[in-house]
């Protein structure tokens, strides 16, 4: 089955046309419309410096469901640490810059500059958000995605220090508990994710469970200033 090659509108070919790598479409742009209507569709970018814009729908999906977290009694103490302080949406740039950063052994990242900044849009118009991990006031880890209805889908982590990520990813499930969502799309499979409890779907029930959270409205806005109780939901770009 051939990969298409997207066009100027901001559509998408099915999922179930996906090749085996999961690979569906080429082409199109990082444009906030572009990439909303991806994720509503269970699609999102991959690809790295120097290829064209790449775009994803594996089968089956990586998946993490908030109850299914699994939280070591190590974790549990290093939670408990004074010198740890964990925020959302107070640095969304200094995450994604540190995620963009290559990782020991590897020569480049997926993060691309036009990936960045694609981005810190969303997170300035209230979709994309972040969580910052902090020691000693100094940024040692942190996550950041998109959250839609009530997903959130997971681009990228680092970690400088040890249990750094983990303690933001930790800290992300519980205020998403308290959002009732539904389900952390992770989209690639590692084994940091699946000792917290990711596992895999099939792409089908992927989709029908995006579905069903997206008759919900976007919490959108800055997930730090309100109290998960306060937050808002607005109407989502069409």
């Amino acid at each position: 089955m051939p990969v298409y090659r997207l066009p100027e509108q901001t559509v998408f070919p099915p999922v179930e046309h996906a090749v085996e790598s999961g690979l569906l479409a080429v082409g199109g742009d990082l444009s906030p419309e572009r990439l909303l209507a991806a994720y509503r569709e269970g699609i999102f970018p991959w690809y790295s410096e120097g290829e064209p814009l790449l775009w994803w729908s594996p089968d089956p999906r990586f998946v993490l469901f908030p109850d299914e977290l699994r939280i070591s009694r190590s974790m549990r103490q290093f939670l408990k640490k004074e010198s740890l302080r964990i925020t959302f949406d107070l640095a969304f740039p200094e995450v994604i810059a540190a995620c963009r950063k290559p990782r020991p052994g590897q020569d480049g990242t997926w993060i691309t500059k036009e990936m960045e900044e694609a981005y810190i849009t969303l997170h300035h118009l209230g979709y994309a958000h972040s969580v910052e991990v902090r020691q000693e006031g100094t940024l040692t880890g942190g996550l950041y995605g998109v959250s839609l209805g009530r997903v959130f889908f997971g681009e990228s982590m680092f970690s400088t220090r040890a249990n750094a990520s983990k303690a933001a990813l930790i800290t992300l499930v519980s205020r998403l508990k308290e959002l009732h969502f539904d389900l952390i799309d992770c989209q690639v499979e590692t084994p940091h994710l699946g000792s917290l409890g990711a596992r895999f779907i099939p792409r089908r029930e992927f989709n029908a469970l995006l579905k069903e959270s997206l008759r919900h409205e976007t919490f959108r806005g800055n997930w730090g200033a309100l109290n998960a109780t306060r937050l808002f939901p607005k109407q989502d770009i069409s």
